[in-house]
């Protein structure tokens, strides 16, 4: 007698709009880790392209690459719009490069659209990507926490002007060599988690 296949779970997938090398591989090297597919689009065209073919889950943009009028913005909003019981299954998460924060977060902010400032805290980013995603049903639950200070990666600040990625919520900066080095860290202490046998947790306190 045959048996019908397991259906195999859809792969979580996220489009990024950013023309910045730097910011966009640290994005992709850190949403990767979390088993997602991510793509980079540098320019609105591509991005609408890929917006077409409904792969998508989460989108992240930079806001400085399409203003808040023009036809990228108004697609992004209206898909951000469209709430999870009617249907939505795109959510949208703008960034927004510091020095235009007073350009665009009025904007954003009266539209009710998902936002956050570049450079950023990576727990922050998470919980913002995460949250998204479990309102669309992408992933289940919320992805797991980051430690605040990132075990051993903590370090202390390096001098002030340091362009990085990742902002420090208080004295801690991370370069992006360290933030790869911590996820391989994660991955392989996740693994030896799974591989360890399981103890009976039933009598022994009693």
């Amino acid at each position: 007698m045959s048996t019908s296949p397991t259906p195999v779970p859809l792969q979580v997938g996220i489009l990024v709009l950013d023309n910045d090398d730097t910011g966009g591989t640290a994005v992709k090297q850190i949403l990767d880790s979390e088993g997602w597919r991510v793509r980079i689009v540098p320019d609105t065209q591509m991005l609408l392209s890929e917006l077409k073919t409904g792969e998508w889950s989460l989108v992240i943009a930079n806001v400085a690459l399409i203003g808040v009028q023009g036809p990228a913005f108004v697609t992004l909003r209206e898909l951000a719009a469209v709430p999870a019981a009617d249907g939505g299954r795109v959510r949208v998460l703008f960034l927004i490069p510091e020095l235009t924060s007073g350009q665009y977060i009025p904007h954003l902010e009266a539209a009710r659209l998902p936002h956050v400032l570049r450079p950023y805290h990576l727990h922050d980013f998470l919980e913002k990507v995460s949250d998204l995603l479990v309102e669309v049903k992408a992933i289940e639950g919320p992805i797991r926490q980051v430690r605040h200070e990132f075990g051993a990666l903590r370090k202390k600040k390096k001098q002030a002007g340091r362009n990085s990625m990742f902002a420090s919520r208080d004295t801690f900066s991370y370069t992006d060599e360290e933030l790869a080095e911590y996820e391989r860290q994660e991955s392989e202490a996740s693994k030896s988690r799974r591989n360890k046998p399981r103890t009976n947790l039933g009598g022994s306190d009693r």
